[in-house]
């Protein structure tokens, strides 16, 4: 068994428009975290330490949500979690949108896993990770890469069928990552307990459009496919700028402008001849509202959760 394990985990966006709550795609940013045995004659049994930008938002005791996965793959298997050292590099903004948690819940799995020997196997850390997370469409990119569709198995079994959606190589994600969080539990209470029938249908049928979209890179179909009636409309209020940036995002050739997760984190998907013209146009867009966002023009993660030498 190693004495040290790096992983590293990709951020994630999730929803994609009318995917709400099943559809999560991994984007070429990352968290590194790594996990070592801790060799000390003293009674310490953890030591965690994190470097980047936003490090000190990040728990450094057994709260810590990573810590808090590594401990669970050794209660899975019944044994005490060994003393251990944890060190984690933030490349994924916090509380922007973008699977943060879901990064520190894999990563502590992923990295638990390696150290005890790999005795779980991706279906064993897939399923705690979700029972973590509490739902699946970040923490299953996160682990497995790519864009991934999440269905409850429901009257037929317990758990979730996982679906890859094929992604046109010509759909470029352009992030505009502002400089204020919004918290998920924010970002649900706005929406409402019931929706109409027509609604329900709306988002049913840009969903079965969308996954056509993103396999052939039809940027007509993306365009309609990526309209949404269950969080959009109610979430946008809570993103100062929203509108602006996506009509500044549209004049510059993207296709449509979503939410990512719960926000605030912006995504445009477009072509690679606009992704830089659409990245320019968000950034101006939002400065003039007061807003100072990170924009980035990033590709399809295709490998998830890595250990790396």
């Amino acid at each position: 068994m190693p004495n040290t394990v790096t992983v590293t985990v990709p951020a994630t966006t999730a929803n994609l428009g009318p995917g709400f709550d099943c559809i999560g795609a991994a984007l070429t940013l990352y968290n590194t975290l790594q996990f070592s045995h801790l060799e000390t004659a003293s009674d310490e049994t953890l030591k965690i330490t994190v470097q980047g930008t936003e490090a000190a938002g990040v728990q450094t005791d057994e709260s810590n949500l990573a810590y808090q996965a590594f401990v669970k793959v050794y209660q899975h298997l019944g044994q005490t979690p060994p003393p251990v050292e944890m060190q984690i590099h933030l490349g994924v903004p916090l509380a922007r949108g973008l699977g943060s948690s879901a990064t520190a819940i894999v990563g502590g799995l992923v990295g638990a896993n390696a150290l005890a020997g790999h005795p779980l196997s991706s279906q064993d850390i897939l399923q705690l990770a979700v029972e973590m997370e509490g739902h699946p469409d970040n923490v299953v990119p996160a682990l497995l890469g790519n864009c991934q569709l999440s269905v409850s198995k429901g009257e037929t079994g317990t758990g979730w069928e996982i679906c890859d959606i094929p992604w046109n190589s010509k759909i470029v994600p352009v992030l505009a990552i502002p400089d204020f969080e919004l918290s998920t539990a924010e970002a649900r209470r706005v929406l409402p307990p019931t929706y109409s029938r027509a609604d329900a249908i709306f988002n049913t049928a840009h969903l079965g459009l969308l996954i056509r979209g993103l396999e052939t890179g039809n940027p007509k179909w993306l365009r309609v496919a990526l309209q949404d009636k269950i969080h959009q409309p109610y979430r946008k209020s809570l993103i100062r700028g929203f509108d602006q940036v996506r009509a500044a995002a549209l004049q510059a050739g993207a296709c449509e402008l979503v939410i990512s997760g719960a926000g605030p984190t912006l995504l445009a998907l477009t072509d690679e001849t606009s992704a830089s013209q659409v990245a320019e146009a968000m950034t101006q867009a939002w400065q003039q509202v007061g807003v100072n966002p990170e924009v980035k023009v990033l590709q399809l993660d295709t490998q998830g959760a890595k250990i790396v030498s």
